[in-house]
């Protein structure tokens, strides 16, 4: 994170006594990045956080990647994974594509998830529709629809989806690394600067420490064992949710869409300057509702390209898509373009744009740098005809 922040109750100075009203010493707990290199925050507990008393496997859902061969653009359409039975966002998630950088998923959840960390990296989950909060060792952190929630790697949380609305759909963007800002809206303090299309006070993270008690609490951890991403459920002697305090520039946060500010020009603007987040060997990028080129010959909609380095991933959420039209693409669609093939506007598309002066589209793009595998939620609801379209066949 950019910028420092201190909650509750937490000493005058680091790495000293810090003591309860009682004299009981509290645990001083280093919560940091890349070792001692990158940023970090002190988090004080009232129990010991590494008491465990029970550690035993978690079968987690399918994590199955199957390569994109023989190559071809893909069309999903997640919304057929909903199911009817209750489910939570955690336990509930169904893989869609993959690889060693990062993994994205889908749930439509009514339950709240068990206590949870994801010890492989960062997540960025974006929530499609709903509202609730997420419960995490730092705090409250409410979310909403057009929320990123973005979540460091290894804290303790817990999903709660609003019991009296909506279920929440949300795409989980599992990192192996980290997520941030990129590099190019930062000073070099960590400050965003004039030209990034959001600020700090778009980034809301816990304002108070959210305290709970109890025995043998069970917390399901995602790690890596053997080159696979596994399953382990580790007891805790006592409640993680006990950190009375806790004071630096690491801590979950939320950044709604309706905060970002979409940069336009006089031609088209290459994906870029929609960027919102990068992480290690992927970027994340928001289309919004946006005025569109302003030169009399503008041709709104993207020109064709070959993504010679990068796998190109749309979800598409709310408006209508400019680019897509006449493809069978709709809301809660994904199209994957893989890297090595030129891809771009559907033919009819490029025509019904000109003279166009605003798009009513959102969509979160996520570009990888290494090719992405299909997991068993993308073999599950994946329309076979999408590949032949810009050619006007079908299957």
């Amino acid at each position: 994170m950019p910028y420092y922040r201190s909650v509750g109750d937490v000493p005058p100075t680091r790495h000293t006594q810090h003591r309860d009203a009682d004299g009981r010493l509290r645990h001083e707990e280093l919560m940091g990045e890349e070792g001692f290199s990158s940023d970090s925050s002190l988090l004080y507990h009232s129990g010991v956080p590494s008491a465990v008393v029970a550690s035993e496997v978690w079968d987690l859902p399918d994590q199955t990647l199957t390569p994109n061969h023989p190559l071809k653009p893909r069309h999903l359409r997640l919304h057929e994974l909903a199911g009817a039975a209750p489910t939570d966002p955690v336990t509930g998630r169904r893989l869609v594509l993959g690889n060693a950088d990062v993994r994205i998923s889908y749930v439509v959840a009514t339950e709240p998830s068990p206590y949870y960390r994801n010890a492989t990296g960062d997540e960025c989950v974006y929530v499609e529709a709903g509202a609730g909060v997420v419960e995490t060792a730092l705090g409250l952190v409410p979310y909403r629809t057009g929320d990123y929630v973005v979540l460091p790697r290894a804290l303790t949380h817990r999903w709660v989806p609003d019991a009296t609305g909506s279920p929440s759909a949300l795409y989980p963007i599992e990192a192996t690394g980290h997520v941030a800002p990129p590099k190019r809206y930062l000073s070099r303090y960590g400050q965003l600067l004039e030209h990034a299309p959001y600020c700090e006070r778009d980034l809301h993270g816990p304002t108070e420490p959210f305290l709970a008690e109890g025995a043998d609490v069970p917390v399901h951890v995602k790690h890596r064992a053997g080159g696979r991403v596994v399953g382990t459920t580790l007891t805790h002697a006592t409640h993680p949710f006990d950190v009375v305090g806790w004071d630096g520039c690491l801590y979950p946060y939320t950044f709604n869409v309706e905060d970002y500010m979409p940069i336009t020009g006089k031609v088209h603007q290459p994906p870029p300057v929609h960027q919102v987040f990068e992480g290690r060997n992927f970027v994340i990028c928001n289309f919004l509702p946006r005025k569109v080129d302003y030169h009399p010959l503008a041709v709104p909609v993207p020109y064709y390209h070959s993504n010679v380095d990068s796998d190109e991933v749309m979800f598409y959420v709310a408006g209508d898509y400019e680019a897509r039209k006449g493809s069978g693409i709709g809301l809660g669609s994904v199209s994957l373009h893989p890297g090595g093939h030129a891809h771009g506007p559907q033919p009819a598309a490029i025509e019904a744009s000109l003279g166009v002066e605003a798009f009513e589209e959102s969509a979160v793009m996520v570009d990888t740098f290494a090719p992405l595998e299909l997991g068993e939620g993308a073999l599950a609801c994946e329309d076979p005809a999408y590949a032949w379209s810009w050619a006007g066949r079908s299957l």
